[in-house]
């Protein structure tokens, strides 16, 4: 099973969209979704149990100047899972008092991703410091993020030209006019 799938080579490597560009690999990471069967605003009279699934993954952690991607080694219970920059919502650097530093954030689901409204993913890795990574994160989200909302404004801001109505009184005649202008002195 994938969640929020991405296509993989044979060596489990992500592969990658057109014009998209691997920023930080990190080769042992672990995983932890929690997944809401339902929209953590919606009442449980409105359908769905309120429940949360919980997943456990070890494997590679890719970054792209577009995607968050996770490759689980062989045997966990989801395959990959691959969150679009723009579509994580809020991130959290965690520095507790006993234990190594994680990340949090929280996932806008694609459709038909396997995801659900309100999941949260903790990222930790085994062998490498967090920081750096967490920056590295930030500053590819927020230009993804600033991209988009170029791309937004270039296809929605521009009026359609046509043009303008024949307006000249000089007659032409072969593409050459008819009248010279006024001589200057």
């Amino acid at each position: 099973m994938a969640l929020n799938w991405t296509m993989i080579n044979p060596n489990r490597s992500p592969v990658p969209l057109p014009h998209e560009m691997t920023i930080t690999t990190i080769d042992s990471g672990d995983l932890a979704l929690t997944i809401p069967d339902s929209s953590p605003s919606s009442s449980s009279t409105a359908g769905g149990s309120g429940g949360v699934k919980k997943l456990k993954a070890t494997g590679k952690v890719y970054l792209t100047d577009q995607r968050f991607i996770f490759t689980t080694d062989a045997g966990s219970s989801f395959e990959s899972l691959s969150v679009p920059l723009p579509a994580i919502l809020t991130t959290r650097f965690e520095q507790p008092t006993f234990g190594a530093n994680y990340l949090t954030f929280e996932v806008k689901p694609s459709a038909s991703g396997g995801l659900s409204a309100g999941t949260k993913a903790e990222v930790r890795f085994k062998d490498r410091a967090m920081f750096e990574f967490v920056s590295l994160l930030e500053k590819s989200r927020e230009r993804a993020i600033y991209m988009k909302r170029q791309i937004t404004e270039e296809d929605e801001g521009l009026p359609t030209y046509t043009l303008p109505a024949e307006s000249s009184t000089v007659s032409m005649v072969g593409g050459i006019p008819v009248e010279n202008p006024p001589s200057y002195d």
